[in-house]
């Protein structure tokens, strides 16, 4: 029993972490709240910062897939309690946030800025959406198991953890990866984009189209059933499938031209 508490301490605590540092990085990526955000004072010269902040950057999306991938969990659930490994995964993910908040480096520099007051309310308000959205999203999958909570909560009862069902609910019947729509409006929707948010905000672009592809290969081995919602459900953009599928018909002969 002494066993299972700290497990469920362990994953409570890891969560804990987690939506500080999400609550954290809300204030960052929007220069809002936070003592150092994206766009503070450069203080070293621009190559070495920008190199800082790629490296954090790779950090960061190495860990995220790394550890996310089933090969991965295999081996080290071999090492840590299996129960504990989504715990951990967020816990690691977390930390490598935090690192990348307390060493980044701004850049400098501003690639555009919106002074219309009602330019601004609206990309303020796209900025909030996205980070609403990203939250939202979770909730429609699990938020709980998708961060540990559900797995240490039902080996403190004792109970055999249940994989969930592959399921398409509220959102992801129009794009696949909502959340990840989500994450696009949070880092590109800003009145004032700087070099440095426009390197954050293209790299993290980049590895989220990456990671896409690596997700859903696992997907797919894991629900066979994705395959199919993968031909049928727009990835990113809604309703895109149908006017590509449209697009593609033959066109007959009867139709008017």
């Amino acid at each position: 029993m002494v066993k299972r508490l700290s497990i469920f301490v362990y994953g409570v605590l890891s969560y804990a972490v987690f939506f500080a540092t999400y609550l954290y990085a809300i204030g960052f990526v929007g220069n809002l709240w936070v003592p150092k955000s994206m766009d503070s004072v450069r203080e070293v010269p621009f190559l070495t910062a920008l190199l800082t902040d790629l490296g954090l950057l790779g950090l960061f999306a190495i860990q995220h897939s790394v550890m996310a991938r089933p090969a991965f969990k295999r081996w080290w659930t071999s090492i840590v309690p299996e129960a504990a490994e989504r715990s951990t995964y967020v816990l690691f993910s977390s930390v490598a946030l935090i690192l990348l908040f307390a060493y980044w480096q701004p850049l400098g520099g501003t690639v555009w800025a919106v002074s219309s007051l009602s330019g601004q309310a609206v990309l303020y308000a796209a900025f909030a959406f996205g980070w609403l959205l990203v939250l939202v999203s979770t909730f429609l999958i699990n938020h709980f198991d998708l961060f540990g909570l559900r797995q240490v909560w039902l080996q403190l009862l004792g109970k055999p953890y249940q994989p969930l069902k592959f399921g398409t609910p509220v959102l992801y019947r129009y794009v696949r990866h909502p959340l990840y729509v989500g994450w696009f409006f949070a880092f590109w929707a800003t009145p004032t984009m700087t070099v440095t948010h426009l390197v954050f905000a293209i790299a993290t672009t980049a590895y989220i189209l990456i990671a896409i592809q690596l997700e859903e290969r696992d997907l797919v081995e894991a629900h066979p059933e994705y395959e199919t919602y993968r031909r049928e459900v727009p990835m990113l953009v809604p309703f895109t499938k149908r006017r590509q599928q449209a697009a593609q018909r033959p066109v007959s002969a009867a139709q008017p031209r």
